[in-house]
């Protein structure tokens, strides 16, 4: 199938767009230098909608399962997303077509619902929020099984990207080193606030600045 306009679809399994910022300005970023733009996300209270447009890009969401914790609980959010991911992908290529997958961690398993698409010819990147393995050992403090298993899937992550952007410049060194990426196949895109949304305030007395000793 062919398509008279460049078109991507971004799948993001944190947050929902336009919740999430840093995918909601790349959507907004590619919308404007000419793309059709296609985001699959999950849904939340305060955006349960399944299908929406905002700025010519087109919003498909899909539900999750309540957070919990355990081995069983992550297993069950994943299964979910990834069938879900997968179902959209179907239905955003049959609406409205797409030549690009940009998959946004965490988790780095949306190479899996990805796949497929690859060998239609669709392209793949990997859009590297975070570092899944560092998080974990941060977080729970050992590197034992499901630290070897992450550090796997972020590898097939890196091995099925196209391309590979990333957060900032330690992000890329990684993609670099451990992924077995060549530079040029690596770009940084920094994150930046949408300066209408801050703003000068009155400071408010009632509320003290405490300053350390010798600051």
């Amino acid at each position: 199938m062919g398509y008279s306009v460049r078109s991507c679809v971004i799948v993001v399994e944190n947050l929902p767009v336009p919740l999430d910022r840093r995918v909601w300005q790349e959507a907004q970023a590619l919308a404007r230098a000419g793309w059709r733009v296609s985001v699959i996300c999950p849904s939340n209270d305060s955006f349960p909608a399944k299908f929406e447009v905002i700025d010519d890009i087109a919003i498909y969401r899909h539900r999750l399962p309540p957070e919990g914790r355990g081995a069983l609980a992550y297993f069950r959010e994943y299964a979910a997303a990834l069938f879900h991911e997968f179902r959209l992908l179907v239905k955003v290529h049959r609406e409205r077509g797409f030549s690009i997958i940009q998959a946004c961690n965490p988790p780095d398993l949306i190479f899996l619902a990805a796949a497929p698409f690859k060998l239609l010819g669709k392209r793949f990147i990997y859009d590297q929020h975070d570092v899944g393995p560092e998080l974990f050992v941060v977080k729970y403090g050992n590197k034992g099984f499901l630290y070897r298993a992450l550090l796997f899937f972020e590898r097939r992550s890196y091995a099925m990207a196209d391309f590979v952007v990333t957060a900032n410049a330690t992000f890329k060194d990684l993609a670099v080193s451990r992924g077995r990426k060549d530079p040029s196949q690596v770009e940084v895109v920094y994150g930046v606030p949408d300066r209408r949304r801050i703003r000068r305030v009155d400071p408010e007395p009632s509320r003290p600045i405490h300053l350390k000793h010798g600051v």
